[in-house]
């Protein structure tokens, strides 16, 4: 165990992973899966919840119903809109932490300053530090295939949000290097995505029952 943290800790620029290892489930830690409407999100954060014990949760079960409403209607929701919603996926955040139990959330997280609000359920959190036990990983694919998934759940009524806010989710995403989100490629099948995700993590030290901060 030495031997890999200290590879990690030689190998891993100090902002990777956000800087901060504490990922044992009975530790308390958290998972976000990331990205836009169609990732898989929702299918890949349920079947972590199986592999790794931790709850999943779905960050739309947390939209008032007035920001659902305006997705119905096509309506691209603004920072404005958002502010509860990243407030209240926060205070669940720093719940799980607290009663240091592990967490996987679904959740598009497409800003960095969404991101800076859920890692600040951590309470010692630092803005800008990326350094929390709440971490990203972003399920990536290329605009057509995500169009080809929004569409078909949009037909099988299966969400509330259309396929024309697809574009605007794809515009919002930003996603800077230093802050240590880890990709995968969404077009692989379900399991082969956890596999990978699942790997990513027990090299990152996600699995050490210490909380390990790297300098």
């Amino acid at each position: 165990m030495t031997l890999i943290l200290r590879t990690l800790t030689r190998r891993q620029p100090q902002s990777h992973f956000n800087r901060y290892i504490n990922m044992a489930s009975n530790d308390g830690a958290v998972i976000v899966v990331m990205g836009v409407s169609g990732a898989g999100k929702t299918t890949i954060g349920r079947r972590l919840e199986k592999e790794m014990q931790y709850k999943y949760l779905d960050a739309d079960d947390f939209h008032s119903e007035l920001n659902k409403e305006k997705m119905r209607m096509g309506i691209p929701l603004t920072d404005e809109d958002r502010m509860p919603w990243l407030k209240a996926l926060r205070d669940v955040i720093n719940e799980y932490l607290d009663n240091k139990k592990g967490l996987i959330l679904g959740c598009s997280a497409l800003k960095n300053q969404y991101r800076e609000m859920l890692r600040s359920g951590y309470p010692a959190y630092k803005l800008g530090t990326y350094a929390s036990p709440v971490n990203f990983i972003l399920l990536d694919a290329p605009a057509e295939v995500l169009s080809v998934r929004v569409k078909a759940r949009a037909a099988e009524g299966k969400h509330y949000m259309p396929a024309s806010l697809l574009q605007s989710q794809i515009d919002l995403l930003q996603v800077d290097h230093c802050e240590g989100i880890l990709k995968v490629d969404a077009t692989l099948i379900p399991q082969t995505i956890v596999n990978t995700i699942l790997n990513m993590l027990h090299f990152q030290g996600c699995f050490h029952h210490d909380c390990i901060e790297f300098h």
